[in-house]
């Protein structure tokens, strides 16, 4: 169950068709899961790949730009996009310890497409959260083959949630948590452009949560937390991927994701020392941009772009922050009662529990 299927409308926009960052065309998700044992120990982990463009990132890079709500976290490739404003390679995302292998991996799968690889190299932008309570994080069991399984599976189309890829092992506002989505479409008269929002979200206190303004995570404390032996609540991390079909410039995209901070707030989330909060935010609405194949001649001088006007931005940062808080909530839902290796339970947020705790904060789904 997603959150409007419970009648939960967060915000004033509409969705996409999908209600997926996969509503924004072109963009394909695709994921690789590990469940499983290995030498005695739970292995909970994985991938997940956001391709941004139909065919190869390279071929026609994106306008893309970031912001760190909160630093205690890492990511490969940004430093180029602050400097370039271009997004050349897929986006992945997985646990702290398996960062390395992704990138990687994702450098060795440019080599092999490539016809020339002495004109062309690539820093793949591969973001993280902590997933050490469910998954034997010290083992970095992710290995190439899970890179490659993500990038072949990657499609349009619904975008599975919860413990999926790198949402395998990860935990939000003292719940099970995962990978969420959501989007946002304009209306004509507005650009009728949409924002898409694909989450990691390993976040956030229980007593901070909030649906829909509502405080519902204080009628949830009865529920056992699977921090009350062992680390603290909120020590996790928020990885927001956002995707708009909308003609931004770099800046443009670092405010678009900048606005993701927004979104997290609204659910509770955003005010932990010890919680990596990172955004992407790239525009796939240039479409002539010219290959990254550095070195390649004959490419022209200048490129014709377009841009959104300033004035008629604003919709777009309340899309983003919409999608965003409804991804975090459908992240939670998506999630299933999981145990770490020594037996402590992390709860899944049942459909039917949100509901009742939101009733009793004094929301009414008929309003």
């Amino acid at each position: 169950m997603r959150a409007r299927q419970l009648g939960i409308t967060l915000g004033l926009g509409m969705p996409g068709e999908l209600n997926a960052i996969t509503d924004v065309p072109g963009v394909r998700v695709g994921h690789s899961t590990l469940k499983t044992r290995v030498d005695g120990k739970q292995v909970r982990t994985g991938v997940t790949v956001i391709q941004p463009r139909p065919g190869e990132a390279r071929h026609q890079p994106c306008f893309a730009g970031y912001h760190v709500l909160n630093g205690n976290g890492d990511a490969t490739g940004l430093e180029w996009i602050s400097e370039a404003g271009l997004l050349t390679t897929p986006l992945a995302i997985t646990n702290t310890h398996s960062i390395g292998i992704v990138r990687d991996t994702l450098i060795a799968l440019e080599r092999e497409r490539l016809a020339d690889p002495a004109v062309y190299w690539c820093m793949p932008v591969v973001m993280e959260t902590y997933d050490g309570l469910l998954n034997d994080i010290w083992g970095q069991h992710v290995g190439p083959e899970q890179v490659r399984e993500a990038i072949n599976h990657a499609e349009t189309g619904p975008v599975q949630e919860g413990a999926v890829g790198g949402g395998t092992g990860m935990i939000c506002h003292e719940f099970k948590g995962g990978i969420g989505t959501a989007s946002r479409r304009l209306p004509a008269e507005q650009g009728g452009w949409t924002v898409g929002v694909l989450v990691q979200a390993n976040h956030g206190k229980r007593q901070e949560l909030r649906v829909d303004g509502y405080p519902v995570g204080r009628r949830l404390m009865e529920i056992p937390s699977p921090f009350a032996e062992r680390g603290t609540p909120g020590m996790g991390s928020i990885v927001v991927i956002l995707a708009t079909d909308a003609p931004l410039l770099p800046h443009q995209c670092q405010r678009l994701a900048q606005r993701a901070s927004i979104g997290i707030a609204r659910t509770g989330g955003g005010t932990e020392d010890s919680s990596g909060d990172l955004f992407l935010a790239f525009a796939t609405g240039n479409q002539d941009m010219p290959p990254a194949d550095y070195g390649r001649k004959g490419l022209p001088f200048s490129t014709a772009l377009q841009m959104v006007n300033n004035d008629h931005i604003s919709p777009l940062f309340s899309a983003a922050a919409e999608a965003v808080e409804e991804a975090i909530i459908n992240a939670l839902l998506a999630g299933e009662d999981m145990s770490t290796d020594d037996g402590v339970l992390v709860p899944g947020l049942k459909p039917e529990t949100l509901l009742q705790a939101l009733h009793k904060t004094g929301w009414d789904i008929s309003r």
